[in-house]
This record gives C-alpha cells, structure tokens and sequence, in this order.
C-alpha cells in the first residue's frame, strides 16, 4: 500500500520550531495589508483576505482529503464524505511523475461528483512532496504543466474548483529555495489563462516551521497578477502547543493575508503530539478553513478517518473531527453556489427511535425512521447515551448503521439526531436499550500474547499487541485485558477500541479482529503517553482466560 501522507519531518527540525517561532512572527509584523481581489472576479475569489464565492458570500472551508490517487475505486468516498457534513474535498491526483497519471477524463469525473455531492473541490498534485529532501519527488514547473494539460477541463469550474498547484513542495533542505519556484508556477498558470483561485502549500513539508512562507508571503501574493491566491499550512507535530497554533495563524490574519489549513493531524506520533483542539477552535474562531487528512487508506492508520473507507466506523480521530468541538457537523455550511442553503435555519425533525437487531457481543445494527427537512437530510448521527451524556458513535448517510467495538454482555442506550447540509440538527431520538451478548470465552491455555514498543520519545511512544489463537477451535470476540504498572497511558488505538481505569486496560476488537483463526494471530497497535519508565504489562487476559507471554 502506498502511503497517503508520509512523516519525514527530521528531529532538528522540531527541535529549532520555536526559535525559528520567535523571530519568523516579529519578521511579519511589517508585512503591508493584502492587496483587494479584481472586481471582475468570478466564482471562488479572495476578496480583502477572505475566501468568498462568486456572490461575495465568505466561504470558510470544512473538509476532508482523500487519496483518490491511490484509491480510484473509492468514488463512493466522495459521497460518504458528504454525508458526515463536510463542505469541501481535497482531492489527492498525480501528474505522473511519481505515481500513475490521473487522465483528465477521470479529473473531469472528479469534479462532476464533487459537484453532484455538493462539494467545494480542491485538486492537489502530490508527487512534488518534499521536493529537495525526497530524490522521488517532481517539480512545481512538471505540476505547472500538468495543470496547463487539464485546462479544457478546468475550464468554466471557478466556482466550484481550487487548484491546489503541489503537495508539501519542499522538504527540510534549503527551504528558502521554495520561493522562486512557487511564484514562477503561479505566473505561469496564470500566463496560461487560468483565473481560478490557486492555492500554495508552504515548505518543510508543509509545515513551514522555518517561516519562509510566512514571511515571503505578501510577495508571492503581489506577484499574482490576479489576487486569487491561498496559502496552506500544514499543522501535524510541529504544532504540538496552543501558542504556536495561534501564532501563526494570526501572523496571517493580522496581515490580511488568506490563509487555510490543508492538512492537519491529531493523533500524536513519534515526533510529537499535534494540538489539533486549538487548530479547530482557532479556525472557527477566526473564519478560517480547515481539511483534515485523512478519509482512509494511510499507511499509517492512526490517521484514517474511517476504518477500510467505511463511514460506519469512524476512528477515534475520525469522531474528533466529525463530531468533536468545533468540528465538521458542528461548523460546516454548504457553499452557496449549491442553492444557498447557507441561509437555512431550519432543522430537520427528529428521526424515529432506533431499533435494534443482529446484536452480537461486539456489534448491534441500529435502524430508524427518516427525519424531514424544508431542504434536505443530510445525515444522522448516531450518539450512546449515558446519563445526561451523549457520545458520538457513528453517522450514516442513510437510516440505519452497525455500530461496531462494543463489550460483551453491557448494557448499552442509543439515539439518533439528524442533519441538514446547513449544519442545522433535530432534536434527539427517543433511545433504545440493547445488552450485547456475552460472547465466547476463550478456554485457558489457548491463547498467548507478544507485547513490544515498535517508537519511543520524550513523553509518548507505539506500541504493539499481537494476540495469537494457540486452540484448535477459532475465536470469534473477545476482550483483552492487562495492566500498566508505570502510569502509561493509551492515546489513541487501531484494531480494537481500550477503556483505561488507573493502570487497568480493556480492549475490545474492531469488526475486522474480532475473529481469529486457531492458530492465526491478529495485531492492535496503540500510541501512548509514558514518564519515562516504560515497562511491558506482565500478564494478560483474553475474555478472562490467562494467556502465555510470546
């Protein structure tokens, strides 16, 4: 599998953030104010630092990256994609130089489902990734060039394409080299009659750590004849405190200067831990836009927003971006080149109260009675109620779901609210109650777990579960259980879903390891937080049968 997003990000380079930090922002503070976008500007334009439409409406981008680049089978995502709120869709191609070349038959066909889901489309090359730093990666003039090939069919688009001219353009070396290259590929595709609105990804892989972006950018932007320029930041570890989220996109803001971020991350990794509440709370805060990477198929799938492109099972960072403070349902308005549904303020009504069937010990399907709407349902969200409590546990386009990652006989209560495309939500289901199965237990002795630390670093680390049938008979669900004896913690996890009191952890599997074969084996993987000490649990429980170390 071809990665989606890759973390080459040195350590020097996190360790001279602050600095660079520190004067990159006292550099800005001369910048002049933007210059006004062309009164003849058509569709997305940027007008006094703002993204605004065609009507003059602020756009404020809410949105998701897909990788259809990798996965051109996936057309469903872009409607899936649509169903969780978002507004916009940053879309992965190639312009060959790395990968295989996206035909502008199948970028036409891009941009038609985009518009039939009612999604702002934003076009990325991403073979320039890390240009300078990765020997693999292409030029911004071979991005230039393959935009100029597509021109028959971007043209006419403005209202509803962002050309977005390369991915991460250039890594960690000389990232002062970035800005020439930038600017001749702007003058070029506007040389070449392109008017559309041309977004620009900053250097250090995205991250511009060393500020060159930020401090060349009221040059670049005066060098666009037309003014419909966007800048893109990239925030992943970099951006691991509140004060350097907020920094850097008020140095943008305080200088009149459009500014979006086009990719951000949650999840902590072995560089860092991203402050993502701050991205999307200062986003909201000051009307700027935001896509998160990634829909699915990351190499990495700590990043997946959903499990295997499946909008049923959202990732814990699927949720928090989804559902969480300041995220997609909870801030997204549809462009209103779509129909203006921006001025609707009505909510849907309240769905039925869900029904219950294929309860098993780990899953239950839930079904419900559609909502109406004075325009459209959009889609329902699907919240566990406990108490005055509700979390979100998943959302569907359609009226029913599987909820998946549950415990074994626990009692559990569900409801449903329903969305319009306006960000408008109903009013709550009634609740139903279901009590999972007990499931399986696995005898004693037939089981055997193998534990190790794959990364580690100041503060955090990986690690790695493989639990391993060593019965005859195969398993089907199960409940892991050990414990922390030095105060780590689980952050996030993939393979199954943990709950942690104290040093004690439960994990319950995911739908795709749940069940495991006699003599087959299946792996969660997890990041945590550790103080330093950071020993190996010393026992484990599979569904309360004691499991041998291997």
């Amino acid at each position: 599998m071809r990665t989606a997003r890759r973390t080459a990000k040195s350590t020097a380079s996190v360790i001279l953030t602050v600095l660079s930090t520190l004067l990159g922002f006292l550099a800005l503070g001369g910048l002049a104010p933007a210059q006004a976008a062309s009164s003849a500007a058509a569709g997305l334009h940027i007008s006094d630092g703002r993204l605004v439409e065609g009507n003059g409406n602020d756009f404020v981008m809410r949105g998701v990256n897909h990788a259809h680049a990798w996965y051109p089978g996936e057309t469903q995502s872009l409607a899936d994609i649509k169903a969780t709120g978002a507004n916009t869709v940053r879309v992965v191609l190639s312009d060959g130089y790395r990968w295989s070349k996206n035909s502008p038959e199948d970028v036409a066909a891009v941009i038609a489902q985009c518009k039939a889901n009612r999604l702002i489309c934003v076009l990325e090359v991403h073979d320039t990734t890390g240009y300078g730093e990765d020997s693999a990666a292409g030029t911004l003039d071979h991005a230039a060039d393959y935009w100029i090939s597509l021109k028959d069919v971007l043209a006419g688009q403005q209202d509803y394409v962002i050309i977005d001219i390369g991915n991460e353009p250039w890594g960690n070396t000389d990232p002062a080299g970035w800005t020439a290259p930038t600017t001749a590929a702007i003058q070029k595709l506007r040389a070449a009659g392109f008017a559309h609105t041309i977004m620009i990804d900053a250097p250090n892989w995205g991250q511009d750590w060393q500020g060159v972006m930020r401090d060349n950018a009221q040059a670049i932007y005066d060098a666009d004849s037309t003014g419909n320029l966007l800048f893109s930041i990239h925030m992943y570890s970099v951006y691991d405190t509140a004060q350097k989220v907020t920094d850097y996109l008020n140095a943008f803001v305080d200088a009149g200067l459009p500014l979006v971020i086009g990719e951000f991350g949650g999840p902590a990794d072995q560089y860092g831990d991203p402050d993502e509440d701050t991205m999307m709370a200062d986003a909201e805060q000051l009307g700027l836009g935001y896509i998160a990477w990634s829909w699915s198929g990351n190499t990495d799938p700590v990043l997946d927003l959903t499990i295997d492109f499946d909008p049923t099972r959202l990732s814990s960072w699927g949720e928090r971006v989804f559902h969480g403070a300041n995220g997609i349902a909870q801030t997204s308005r549809e462009a209103t080149v779509f129909g203006g549904a921006s001025e609707d303020t009505e909510a849907p009504t309240a769905p039925g109260t869900p029904a219950a069937s294929a309860v098993t010990d780990t899953s239950v399907t839930l079904t419900w009675a559609a909502s109406s709407d004075n325009v459209a349902v959009a889609g329902y969200d699907v919240v566990r109620v406990s108490g005055a409590t509700a979390t979100a546990v998943a959302a569907s386009a359609g009226t029913s779901v599987t909820v998946t990652g549950l415990t074994a006989d626990t009692a559990y209560s569900f409801a449903v609210y329903a969305r319009d495309a306006a960000g408008n939500r109903s009013a709550r289901s009634a609740a139903v109650s279901v009590t999972t199965d007990k499931g399986p237990t696995a005898p004693a002795g037939s089981c055997s777990v193998g534990y190790k630390v794959v990364g580690e670093w100041p503060g955090g680390f990986q690690g790695e579960i493989t639990i391993r049938n060593t019965g005859t008979a195969a398993i089907d669900g199960w409940t892991l259980g050990f414990a922390f004896a030095n105060g780590q913690t689980i952050t996030n996890m993939w393979g199954g879903t943990p709950t942690q009191t104290g040093g004690s952890v439960s994990v319950v599997p995911a739908s795709y390891t749940s069940a495991i074969a006699a003599n087959g084996s299946v792996t969660v993987g997890f990041t945590g937080n550790q103080n330093g000490t950071n020993a190996a649990p010393a026992a484990f429980t599979l569904s309360g049968a004691a499991c041998t170390a291997g």
